[in-house]
């Protein structure tokens, strides 16, 4: 196995079992809650399955069917692929880009 096979299946695995937990944020159901993590873990293995995309130093949250990716990489392009490839995700609404290419003046 690859470590890009390995990487998908781990956070596949942990969004399972953090969508057991009870644990939920402010003013969103368990319900809501699961389905977000289950988007995360969704958003985040098709970050890693993408070959033009650096997924590593790239954050992924989701509130509400909302993707937040933050983080950085190596260049506008790669940043404007990411965002692509998260909306791409069954489940998400939109994507906010809070993303910084590395070594770029801000």
């Amino acid at each position: 196995m690859n470590v890009r096979t390995l990487l998908v299946a781990g956070i596949i695995g942990t969004a399972t079992v953090m969508g057991g937990c009870t644990a939920t944020r402010t003013q969103q159901s368990a319900g809501e809650y699961t389905s977000d993590a289950a988007i995360t873990a969704k958003v985040k293995a098709a970050l890693v399955a993408a070959k033009d995309v650096s997924a590593v130093d790239v954050n992924v949250e989701t509130f509400r069917r909302t993707v937040q990716l933050s983080g950085f990489v190596n260049s506008q392009a790669e940043a404007s692929r990411a965002v692509e490839v998260a909306r791409g995700v069954e489940g998400v609404q939109s994507v906010r880009n809070d993303l910084r290419v590395k070594n770029s003046p801000r």
